[in-house]
């Protein structure tokens, strides 16, 4: 199959620290290509695959001191795709919404997979406008806001099984992975390891965004003596710290499209502590791969139970539920089913035009 994957520009594809979305588009593709499918990449300049890449920008813009408008880079990056969009049998879309109007208008085969949240109100009127057009979520909770939409399937993300190496004994701290914003509730994290008097470690970026916030509302948390602030981390070092921690602590107060750090914890043997909010209940597997909790008092106790869980439980689990090659397949279906209802409209409209 010939399959162009397009890539969000704010990281490169895999994204040498944070980037959620980009890590995603890698494994897929990079998992395609392994199983003969002729991909192409497009992506920004630094990105690294071993698909056919297509640089759309020269640097991932996010750490680009020179960017001022993304989304100049992005609407460039879609007209380079449809100027070799009868190349491909399908174009699977990361980019959001931003190819809608495009799609509306091609006869070509397109899917997009929505990485981000749908409960804020200006976005049902958006996509009631659109409802036609094919799309996948992450979560099965991600669609709610929106379920008219044209779902194509749910399909949870997947990591290669060997990407991180699974250990059995862990060890004595807690660690937050993740962003530092008002959603991802630091501050929480924080109180929960204080109130269980474990040391908590937290890799987590600060966007330009989130500066005030972090200044005014967590800085002055991060001087308590259990608090150990490292701050955005590659994937080795993101490795280290949840392989050897007791538990992730996941205390989000948003819903959640999906939470790539909870299964990458899980697949290192190390538990979650996690609020009930979006996906969670869907990835979590309460009492055994973790906790799912609803109050800082639940998260504390849950902490102190967190010995009692069998590390090999979250590793079998990511194994099972959470590889590369399980949301491969599901993609591969969806795809199928999207290129043969095109194929089939088409031959509709061919035998209806000449019924006439």
């Amino acid at each position: 199959m010939r399959i162009a994957q397009v890539s969000p520009l704010y990281e490169s594809v895999p994204p040498k620290l944070y980037g959620g979305t980009e890590r995603v588009v890698h494994n897929i593709t990079e998992e395609l290509v392994a199983r003969g499918h002729e991909v192409t990449l497009f992506a920004s300049g630094d990105s690294v695959s071993s698909a056919n890449h297509v640089a759309a920008c020269k640097n991932a813009l996010r750490l680009d001191a020179d960017c001022i408008d993304p989304f100049v880079h992005h609407f460039t990056l879609m007209e380079m795709v449809e100027k070799q969009s009868r190349n491909f049998d399908i174009i699977h879309s990361h980019i959001d919404y931003l190819y809608f109007p495009i799609m509306r208008r091609s006869k070509n085969n397109y899917l997009t997979t929505l990485h981000g949240r749908l409960d804020i109100p200006e976005l049902k009127p958006l996509y009631n406008e659109y409802r036609e057009i094919p799309l996948v979520s992450i979560s099965d909770s991600q669609r709610k806001p929106v379920p008219f939409s044209n779902w194509k399937g749910t399909v949870y993300h997947g990591l290669p099984l060997e990407m991180y190496d699974f250990n059995k004994k862990g060890g004595e701290y807690l660690v937050f992975v993740g962003r530092v914003s008002p959603e991802k509730r630091v501050d929480r994290a924080i109180e929960i390891a204080k109130k269980a008097e474990v040391q908590i470690r937290i890799a987590a970026k600060v966007d330009k965004a989130d500066k005030d916030y972090f200044d005014s509302k967590i800085k002055h948390l991060l001087e308590h003596p259990l608090v150990d602030f490292i701050g955005e981390v590659g994937e080795k070092e993101k490795e280290e710290l949840l392989g050897n921690a007791l538990g992730l602590i996941y205390p989000i107060d948003w819903p959640e499209p999906f939470g790539l750090a909870m299964i990458e914890s899980m697949a290192c043997g190390t538990p979650v502590v996690a609020y009930s909010c979006g996906s969670v209940p869907e990835v979590v597997d309460h009492g055994k791969t973790g906790f799912v909790v609803n109050s800082q008092k639940d998260a504390v106790d849950a902490v102190k139970k967190l010995k009692g869980l069998d590390r090999k439980i979250c590793r079998d689990t990511f194994e099972k539920r959470f590889s590369v090659e399980r949301m491969v397949d599901d993609y591969l279906m969806i795809y199928e089913s999207v290129i043969n209802r095109i194929n089939q409209d088409s031959l509709n409209t061919v035998k209806d035009t000449f019924s006439a």
